[in-house]
Protein backbone atom coordinates (compact mmCIF):
# COMPACT_ATOMS: atom_id res chain seq x y z
CA UNK A 1 0.00 0.00 0.00
CA UNK A 2 1.64 3.72 -0.79
CA UNK A 3 1.66 5.72 2.44
CA UNK A 4 0.46 8.83 0.89
CA UNK A 5 1.18 11.00 4.30
CA UNK A 6 5.43 9.62 3.69
CA UNK A 7 5.16 10.34 0.10
CA UNK A 8 3.82 13.94 0.88
CA UNK A 9 6.02 14.65 3.38
CA UNK A 10 9.39 13.54 0.87
CA UNK A 11 7.46 15.97 -1.92
CA UNK A 12 7.47 18.37 0.88
CA UNK A 13 11.18 18.43 1.94
CA UNK A 14 11.99 18.00 -2.29
CA UNK A 15 9.51 21.33 -2.77
CA UNK A 16 10.96 23.41 -0.36
CA UNK A 17 14.87 22.46 -1.17
CA UNK A 18 13.76 23.05 -5.16
CA UNK A 19 12.18 26.50 -4.22
CA UNK A 20 15.03 27.41 -2.20
CA UNK A 21 17.63 26.61 -4.99
CA UNK A 22 15.73 28.83 -7.13
CA UNK A 23 15.51 31.69 -5.03
CA UNK A 24 19.64 31.17 -4.97
CA UNK A 25 19.96 31.04 -8.41
CA UNK A 26 18.07 34.16 -8.89
CA UNK A 27 20.06 36.03 -6.05
CA UNK A 28 23.01 34.82 -7.83
CA UNK A 29 21.89 36.15 -11.05
CA UNK A 30 21.45 39.54 -9.30
CA UNK A 31 17.57 39.90 -8.85
CA UNK A 32 16.35 41.30 -5.71
CA UNK A 33 13.95 38.64 -4.55
CA UNK A 34 10.19 40.30 -3.90
CA UNK A 35 9.60 40.83 -0.31
CA UNK A 36 5.77 39.15 -0.73
CA UNK A 37 7.82 36.09 -2.35
CA UNK A 38 9.83 35.98 0.66
CA UNK A 39 7.32 36.73 2.91
CA UNK A 40 5.41 34.39 1.88
CA UNK A 41 7.83 31.73 1.86
CA UNK A 42 8.48 32.46 5.20
CA UNK A 43 5.38 31.47 6.06
CA UNK A 44 5.47 27.73 5.14
CA UNK A 45 8.42 26.96 7.27
CA UNK A 46 7.19 28.96 10.03
CA UNK A 47 3.89 26.68 9.94
CA UNK A 48 6.14 23.71 10.02
CA UNK A 49 8.13 24.61 12.98
CA UNK A 50 4.32 25.69 14.63
CA UNK A 51 2.88 22.04 13.54
CA UNK A 52 6.01 20.25 14.70
CA UNK A 53 5.54 22.40 17.96
CA UNK A 54 1.86 21.62 18.58
CA UNK A 55 2.70 18.00 17.90
CA UNK A 56 5.58 17.80 19.85
CA UNK A 57 4.21 19.97 22.86
CA UNK A 58 7.01 22.18 22.38
CA UNK A 59 7.14 26.31 22.39
CA UNK A 60 7.00 26.90 18.58
CA UNK A 61 10.46 29.12 17.87
CA UNK A 62 8.46 31.17 15.15
CA UNK A 63 5.48 33.06 14.77
CA UNK A 64 2.89 32.44 12.03
CA UNK A 65 4.01 35.50 9.64
CA UNK A 66 7.24 36.55 11.18
CA UNK A 67 9.45 37.14 7.85
CA UNK A 68 13.00 35.94 7.24
CA UNK A 69 15.68 36.71 4.82
CA UNK A 70 17.04 34.06 2.24
CA UNK A 71 19.53 32.62 4.35
CA UNK A 72 17.58 32.12 7.38
CA UNK A 73 14.87 30.15 5.08
CA UNK A 74 17.42 28.29 4.42
CA UNK A 75 17.96 27.54 8.11
CA UNK A 76 13.87 26.84 8.92
CA UNK A 77 13.90 24.62 6.36
CA UNK A 78 16.39 22.67 7.56
CA UNK A 79 15.10 22.61 11.13
CA UNK A 80 11.44 21.68 9.84
CA UNK A 81 11.34 19.95 6.44
CA UNK A 82 13.32 16.95 7.13
CA UNK A 83 12.07 17.04 10.50
CA UNK A 84 8.26 16.39 9.79
CA UNK A 85 8.22 14.05 6.85
CA UNK A 86 10.35 11.93 9.34
CA UNK A 87 8.12 12.45 12.22
CA UNK A 88 4.84 10.86 9.17
CA UNK A 89 7.84 8.15 9.05
CA UNK A 90 7.89 7.23 12.11
CA UNK A 91 4.42 7.97 13.29
CA UNK A 92 2.16 4.48 14.24
CA UNK A 93 -1.30 4.38 14.04
CA UNK A 94 -1.77 5.13 17.49
CA UNK A 95 -0.12 8.40 16.31
CA UNK A 96 -1.91 9.40 13.30
CA UNK A 97 -4.94 8.95 15.48
CA UNK A 98 -3.99 11.06 18.18
CA UNK A 99 -5.87 14.32 18.71
CA UNK A 100 -4.03 17.28 19.70
CA UNK A 101 -5.83 20.78 20.97
CA UNK A 102 -4.18 24.24 20.86
CA UNK A 103 -4.83 27.50 19.89
CA UNK A 104 -4.30 28.95 16.42
CA UNK A 105 -2.06 31.97 15.94
CA UNK A 106 -5.13 34.54 16.57
CA UNK A 107 -6.04 32.17 19.89
CA UNK A 108 -8.72 30.12 18.79
CA UNK A 109 -8.84 27.07 20.53
CA UNK A 110 -8.78 23.89 18.36
CA UNK A 111 -8.48 19.82 17.90
CA UNK A 112 -7.03 18.29 15.55
CA UNK A 113 -5.72 14.68 14.24
CA UNK A 114 -2.18 13.70 13.85
CA UNK A 115 -2.67 12.42 10.20
CA UNK A 116 -4.43 15.53 9.40
CA UNK A 117 -1.84 17.62 10.62
CA UNK A 118 0.64 15.81 8.27
CA UNK A 119 -1.94 15.96 5.33
CA UNK A 120 -2.33 19.63 6.03
CA UNK A 121 1.16 21.11 5.86
CA UNK A 122 2.39 19.81 2.73
CA UNK A 123 -1.00 20.95 1.06
CA UNK A 124 -0.53 24.26 2.62
CA UNK A 125 2.75 24.12 2.02
CA UNK A 126 1.90 24.14 -1.60
CA UNK A 127 -0.74 26.59 -2.03
CA UNK A 128 1.56 29.33 -1.01
CA UNK A 129 4.67 27.74 -2.92
CA UNK A 130 2.25 28.66 -6.12
CA UNK A 131 2.08 32.89 -4.55
CA UNK A 132 5.59 32.36 -4.20
CA UNK A 133 5.52 31.62 -7.89
CA UNK A 134 3.21 34.51 -8.99
CA UNK A 135 5.21 37.07 -7.05
CA UNK A 136 8.07 35.96 -8.76
CA UNK A 137 6.42 36.19 -12.15
CA UNK A 138 4.47 39.55 -11.05
CA UNK A 139 8.20 40.82 -10.24
CA UNK A 140 9.40 39.89 -13.87
CA UNK A 141 11.53 36.71 -12.71
CA UNK A 142 11.16 33.26 -13.77
CA UNK A 143 9.21 31.07 -10.85
CA UNK A 144 10.01 27.41 -10.67
CA UNK A 145 7.78 24.47 -10.98
CA UNK A 146 7.00 22.96 -7.73
CA UNK A 147 4.15 20.72 -8.51
CA UNK A 148 3.89 17.25 -6.70
CA UNK A 149 3.42 15.45 -10.27
CA UNK A 150 6.83 17.11 -11.07
CA UNK A 151 8.25 15.75 -8.32
CA UNK A 152 6.82 12.22 -8.70
CA UNK A 153 8.21 12.85 -12.71
CA UNK A 154 12.09 12.84 -11.17
CA UNK A 155 11.25 10.27 -8.85
CA UNK A 156 10.26 8.13 -11.72
CA UNK A 157 13.12 9.18 -13.95
CA UNK A 158 15.43 8.68 -11.48
CA UNK A 159 14.52 5.30 -11.02
CA UNK A 160 14.80 4.54 -14.49
CA UNK A 161 18.17 5.53 -14.43
CA UNK A 162 19.51 3.80 -12.00
CA UNK A 163 17.72 0.65 -14.00
CA UNK A 164 19.79 1.26 -16.91
CA UNK A 165 23.16 -0.74 -17.09
CA UNK A 166 25.86 1.44 -17.71
CA UNK A 167 27.96 0.61 -20.88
Amino acid sequence: MINTIEKLGAYTVWANQTLLQHLDGLVAQGATLPAGALRLFSHVLNAQAIWLGRMTNTPSPVKVWQEHDLATLHHWHEQTSERFYQYGIQADEAEMQRLITYTNSIGEGYTSQISDILTHVPVHGNYHRAQVAKELRAAGLEPINTDFITYCRELSAKAEAADVPSL
